[in-house]
């Protein structure tokens, strides 16, 4: 499968990789980066699994408006939301793996319309594309 690229970013990273400095090579988006005091570090800034669950949100949040729109499937209210929980430890193989759980809410749609259009989400968002087979995520609807 081919993918024609509109759009790129570029990010850099010092330091310890999980404890040092990360941003946008633009400037527009610098972060102190630490690891979580489960995996031994200080809390003190910011992680990548929090910046995957920051993105995969709203990516598929935009991913779910645009299914709905562009196949007609109903309306994405204004209020709706996804919230995405990152988790990381240790694989039985070895090395460290990600679990995703995606908590969305679609107030005022029917069930059934809500199931296809978190559905479709999935099927646009490349967030879901890029992790479809390589990791376990699950999607809540509340």
């Amino acid at each position: 499968m081919s993918t024609d690229i509109k759009y790129w970013t570029e990010s850099h990273a010092t330091g310890g990789g999980r404890n040092g400095i990360a941003g946008l090579t633009d400037g527009k988006l610098t972060v102190r980066m630490t690891s979580p005091k489960e995996l031994g570090g200080d809390s003190k800034g910011h992680n990548p699994e929090e910046l995957f669950a920051v993105g995969y949100a709203a990516c598929y949040l935009g991913a779910m408006r645009f299914a709905a729109q562009s196949e007609k499937l109903g309306e994405v209210p204004e209020d709706a939301t996804v919230n995405a929980h990152v988790g990381i430890g240790p694989r039985d193989d070895g090395g460290f793996g990600l679990k995703v759980k995606l908590e969305v809410s679609l107030p005022g749609v029917e069930k059934e319309t809500a199931e296809k259009i978190v559905e479709r989400g999935h099927f646009i968002c490349p967030y879901s594309n890029a992790t479809q087979g390589n990791i376990e995520v699950e999607t809540v609807l509340k």
